[in-house]
């Protein structure tokens, strides 16, 4: 696993990216095939809401004709961007579900060719909470994405977030105890913007500590172990403190 990432896309840097891929992919095939991506995770929510500067990766489910592989990689080398910028990995993941085409939303064309296609609050909440990586901005972007509606006037209830998860997942089953207890706990406190911050500064630093010890011993940290590993280490750091 790789926890350092020295690229950053913003929202308007990833507009600029995604309007070059449509040209290029036009290029290729014209405007008889259309492409559609759906962006998901840092890239959702960056494109949705203001309280996320950046994000380290893209991912997408993407629908389209094979050569918009060549295309994204052909903008890939124009903006010196890393292989696999815009990529499908997390349909590898407990996370991916077959429904997220249906309940996307759409957000935007370009080039009359590309249409792109983002996650909405409640889903993107409940694909947070089912990834619950306390090394990544999951939990995080849960409070900010809680605290932005709550500021535009259109709250997310639980009762919301639950109708997510069972259209995308068919119940809580497979989201991790750990993130439940954390939505219940900060819905019922309310107070997103204490919340965030904390849980911000709790990620950052677990980052840091993972990428420490894969420096330390690398190919260690998996997926089925990263958690393990980050609960020791952080008990060994809290023991010297």
């Amino acid at each position: 696993m790789s926890f350092d990432n020295s690229q950053y896309f913003t929202k308007e840097n990833l507009d600029t990216y995604l309007k070059a891929l449509a040209k290029e992919y036009r290029k290729k095939n014209g405007t008889a095939m259309p492409a559609e991506i759906i962006l998901i995770g840092g890239a959702a929510v960056l494109e949705n809401y203001g309280f996320r500067e950046m994000t380290t990766d893209i991912d997408a489910v993407i629908h389209a004709a094979s050569s918009m592989k060549d295309a994204i990689n052909k903008v890939g080398d124009t903006f010196n961007l890393p292989n696999g910028w815009l990529n499908t990995d997390f349909m590898l993941t407990g996370s991916y579900s077959p429904r997220l085409d249906e309940f996307s939303v759409y957000y935007r064309t370009f080039s009359n060719v590309l249409r792109i296609r983002t996650v909405s609050a409640e889903y993107l909440i409940a694909m947070k909470l089912r990834a619950g990586r306390k090394y990544k901005n999951d939990l995080s972007d849960v409070i900010g994405i809680l605290a932005e509606h709550e500021k535009r006037g259109t709250p997310i209830t639980y009762e919301m977030i639950n109708t997510a998860v069972i259209n995308l997942y068919g119940g809580w089953e497979d989201v991790p105890n750990d993130a439940q207890a954390f939505l219940q706990d900060t819905l019922k406190s309310g107070n997103y913007a204490a919340i965030y911050e904390n849980v911000r500064a709790e990620e950052s630093k677990s980052k840091d500590i993972l990428i420490d010890f894969e420096q330390e011993y690398p190919g260690v940290t998996k997926e089925a172990n990263v958690d393990e590993i980050l609960r020791t280490l952080k008990a060994k750091t809290e023991k010297s403190e």
